[in-house]
């Protein structure tokens, strides 16, 4: 029959996120919690986006403003005062859309590994089938608690059956029902208020809506995904960490795809929104959290940390922890360095093994190479901190700066009390406290003169020998 579905016909989508997640055990909303680094809601509302609907409403409950803060412009909200099921969220979503003349896509916000070819791909199916409504189906190996896609002798879909409710033949069929529809909106809404909750949980169920179309006689179509990921939904904390896994796969292919090598993808984790650059290896155990971007033809691991970094062209990041840093092109880091926030290293610059910076900034091609703490300084190019070097930058109230210019070479051991000045080309001696500025060109030497004691050891050993033959007698 023609129910006047037409490939222009504008759509709206419905997004589900009003769940109360009792099974994560959290008081953060259940679509908040974290996928790769962003909200599980998130992720719904990009492949919502990716297919242009004229509008995108997303249902919260009671106590849910939260959700509110992550909606991106143009994303409506509607309230469902009371969690009466599925039906009854829909019905919620709808009040916005008075006076909409179009489709209605129902998505949940708790399925976050939905993506915009499969959205492409049912809208499309609803437009061609020309139905009332059309819904997703998947085969499935172990179909577990799903209901069952029951189909008639032509293969149309004749209802959905719950697995409570299936005859042991029911329960055999693979085909389950994903939960993600496209309605005719001037069908969906009056169908919606002859819903019953005469069930177990007293609720409206969004599938009763098909059997109601399926019963007056409409066309109830059905699209076939290749992808049984993507009807993975999140309601525990074990689930979470399956979804993150399937998420986290994705990404990574989608980098190795781009000219990335992961030398090891079962333990590279990456954030969505990571960038990485062709012809870099991301070696084994190695994170890219957070806002990171990392260059082409750089090494990454195995075994680094790094969130909210940037990383420029052919760096080599070993070993290290980098948070809220620039890292220039060239630079060579670790292992186990700890880069803070707010440094800088400048090109071809060097944080080497056991050295720590923080808010800082190292010029080009300078070196802080070994065992060293630089905070609150600035270094100029081609310079060399020795190894053991402090800036002791706290003075037990306030922070001070520390400026080391161009060509400096610091002595091992050398601690600087800021504030102070090392001038360019200047010096310090090996264990020197340098507590003045020392002028460009300079020598800074800030030690006790040193002293050797003739016969020392000797004299030391007969006292040893005196002190025994006491204690004998």
């Amino acid at each position: 029959m023609n129910t006047g579905s037409t490939q222009h016909s504008p759509l709206a989508v419905i997004i589900l996120a009003a769940g109360l997640g009792t099974r994560m055990k959290s008081e953060l909303p259940k679509v908040m919690h974290g996928v790769c680094g962003r909200p599980m809601l998130s992720y719904v509302i990009d492949a919502a986006l990716s297919v242009s609907p004229e509008r995108v409403v997303v249902v919260i409950g009671p106590d849910q403003e939260a959700i509110t803060e992550i909606l991106p412009v143009g994303c409506e909200r509607a309230l469902q005062k009371e969690r009466r099921g599925t039906g009854d969220a829909v019905r919620a979503g709808l009040e916005p859309l008075r006076g909409f003349e179009g489709d209605v896509m129902v998505l949940y916000g708790d399925v976050p590994l939905v993506h915009g070819d499969f959205v492409a791909g049912l809208r499309q199916r609803h437009v061609d089938a020309d139905a009332a409504a059309t819904l997703t189906t998947v085969l499935l190996d172990d179909p577990v608690h799903y209901g069952r896609i029951v189909r008639d002798g032509d293969q149309r879909v004749a209802r959905i059956v719950e697995y409570r409710d299936a005859s042991p033949a029911e329960r055999a069929i693979d085909e389950i029902n994903v939960g993600l529809y496209v309605f005719r909106g001037d069908l969906l809404l009056p169908t919606l208020e002859r819903l019953g909750a005469d069930n177990a949980q007293g609720e409206l169920y969004l599938t009763d809506v098909v059997h109601l179309l399926l019963d007056s006689g409409q066309t109830v179509a059905s699209f076939e995904s290749d992808d049984p990921e993507m009807c993975m939904g999140v309601n525990s904390r074990v689930e979470l960490a399956v979804v993150n896994k399937a998420m986290r796969r994705r990404l990574l292919e989608r980098l190795m795809l781009a000219g990335v090598s992961v030398e090891d993808p079962s333990t590279a984790f990456v954030d969505w929104g990571v960038e990485v650059g062709r012809d870099t290896l991301i070696r084994a155990n190695t994170h890219l959290l957070g806002r990171t971007t990392v260059g082409a033809g750089c090494e990454v691991g195995p075994g680094s940390f790094v969130c909210d970094a940037f990383i420029g062209d052919c760096a080599r990041v070993v070993s290290s922890h980098l948070h809220d840093c620039v890292i220039g092109s060239g630079c060579s880091v670790g292992p186990f360095a700890y880069i803070r926030p707010n440094t800088v290293l400048a090109e071809k610059a060097k944080a080497g093994t056991f050295v720590e910076i923080k808010n800082s900034r190292i010029g080009e091609g300078s070196k802080v190479p070994h065992l060293s703490y630089v905070g609150d300084a600035v270094v100029g190019s081609g310079s060399n901190i020795g190894a053991g070097n402090i800036t002791a930058n706290y003075d037990g109230f306030d922070k001070h700066p520390t400026t080391i210019g161009n060509n400096v070479r610091t002595g091992s051991d050398t601690t600087m009390v800021a504030p102070v000045t090392i001038g360019d080309g200047a010096f310090t001696a090996a264990g020197s406290v340098i507590t003045r500025d020392v002028p460009a060109g300079a020598l800074g030497v800030a030690r006790g003169k040193q002293e050797n004691v003739e016969g020392y050891a000797a004299r030391r050993a007969a006292r040893r020998l005196r002190e025994q033959a006491g204690d004998a007698d």
